[in-house]
């Protein structure tokens, strides 16, 4: 006989069970009726375990971020990094007077970064950490614009405009239609695959607030020529022409440049460099949310942008377009720069910029595949598909790639060369050799999938689809 007694429980709707019921501790059953809220917030509360477990399983479906090719934002930091994120996530940046140290963290942060690229004083360095680049070059585009209305008198009647590569990002478009700048952009020609000297002085005229050079095209890795750029302004200039700064935007070479390229010239060694951002959040090896804006002193940056605010008891300079936001990643970034020092900090890219191009030179060796670019500047590069391959294309590789966990992007290049389409592989700190080496035999294997789909079927292109 039973050793339990009681009513027999009636039958619930098993349609609607979702979840673990093993997580209700005190109550195995109760999680399996819990539904996430996706339009509207539920009646009651339910337990922290609850909730934090629900979200947590949903969240698996995002796969696994180290494999993830296609992005430049960091992945992985130390446990030690972590902790002292948790530990600062809750301090306001803005708030300079209640977090005094964060503040004053900040800006050692700054001065690192204006000694890295060689500013006239590092030690009373203009500069401010965002975001991420987007703000950073937000702030940079306002700081050109305005100078370029008090150069020309603040003439309302003229509308000015920002010269870069059809290669960039898409921030800087953001920019110019927010602020009714226009985005004269200069396309990409044969093998020159972003922005040239030449191409760059001959789109600029008196309406010209500045030049964009980016070290590190987003699309192949490939630095811009930033030194030529300047010397071709400076002999527009000489030449009676208009005298134009450069802003670079070092999203990820600034932070690579500076270790493994130091006799690149590129930086405020270059007079005609007014301001320079970085993005803390790439190869700076910090988890996702702090950029870096830097100007060459504080001439560069107008006064009339910077925001003196008198914010819970204290008074402050603020020049952001955000306010409040965590002190966590800027904490996290003066991690990274005391933990690895000069040395480390070389150590690490080189570790990065030589899984690039030894994964891009054995790609090289596999018939089916062409180069762009090398990995030799940025840790990135990019490669598209040999002639003689015409059933099948980079598409299709990216779509076999992600059937094995990796997600590499396939694309197609900026005006005028949307006839070539590419795929790209961004190596970051923790992508190490050994993970290179399962990446390449699982390329090998998809490649020789498609190879043997396509001989199957004809002329109709992998599993008997056209790409």
């Amino acid at each position: 006989m039973a050793l339990h007694g009681g009513q027999i429980p009636t039958r619930h709707d098993h349609a609607r069970r979702v979840g673990n019921p093993l997580l209700g501790v005190a109550n195995p059953a109760y999680e399996s009726e819990v539904l996430p809220p996706t339009n509207a917030l539920a009646a009651d509360p339910v337990p922290a375990d609850v909730a934090y477990q629900i979200v947590h399983d949903e969240l698996m479906l995002d796969g696994s971020a180290r494999m993830n090719l296609a992005t430049f934002v960091t992945t992985w930091m130390e446990p030690q990094a972590d902790k002292l994120m948790a530990e600062s996530v809750d301090k306001n940046m803005i708030d300079k007077d209640e977090y005094p140290q964060t503040a004053a963290i900040e800006n050692r942060c700054v001065a690192i970064l204006s000694d890295l690229w060689h500013a006239p004083e590092p030690g009373t360095a203009t500069g401010c950490s965002t975001t991420g680049s987007s703000e950073a070059c937000m702030l940079a585009g306002m700081a050109l614009k305005r100078q370029w209305a008090a150069r020309t008198g603040n003439d309302v009647t003229r509308r000015p405009n920002l010269v870069m590569g059809a290669n960039v990002q898409v921030c800087w478009e953001k920019f110019c239609r927010y602020w009714d700048v226009e985005a004269r952009m200069v396309p990409l020609e044969g093998d020159r695959l972003h922005l040239g000297a030449v191409e760059a002085a001959a789109a600029c005229d008196e309406n010209t607030i500045g030049v964009v050079a980016i070290l590190g095209s987003t699309f192949d890795g490939s630095y811009e020529p930033v030194a030529d750029i300047a010397a071709a302004l400076d002999a527009l200039a000489a030449g009676g022409g208009p005298d134009v700064p450069i802003h670079v935007d070092g999203a990820s070479g600034g932070m690579i440049a500076p270790f493994l390229d130091p006799d690149l010239v590129w930086d405020f060694r270059l007079p005609r460099v007014a301001s320079i951002n970085t993005s803390g959040h790439k190869y700076g090896l910090v988890y996702p949310g702090v950029g870096w804006a830097i100007w060459r002193d504080a001439d560069a940056l107008p006064k009339e942008l910077v925001f003196n605010v008198n914010y819970l008891g204290g008074d402050m300079p603020t020049f952001a377009l955000n306010f409040s936001r965590p002190g966590a990643e800027v904490i996290a970034q003066y991690y990274t720069f005391f933990r690895l020092g000069f040395s480390g900090m070389t150590a690490v890219q080189q570790a990065s910029r030589d899984v690039a191009t030894e994964l891009a030179a054995n790609i090289e060796r596999l018939p089916e595949y062409r180069l762009i670019t090398r990995g030799d500047e940025l840790p990135v590069f990019a490669f598209t598909t040999s002639a003689d391959v015409t059933s099948w294309d980079v598409f299709a590789v990216s779509r076999g790639l992600r059937e094995h966990g990796w997600q590499v992007p396939a694309y197609t290049l900026p005006a005028d060369r949307t006839d070539l389409a590419v795929l790209r592989i961004v190596c970051r700190n923790g992508f190490s050799r050994d993970l290179a080496d399962l990446f390449l035999r699982d390329l090998q294997a998809v490649t020789t999938s498609l190879v043997s789909d396509t001989a199957a079927a004809g002329h109709t292109g992998p599993s008997g689809f056209h790409h």
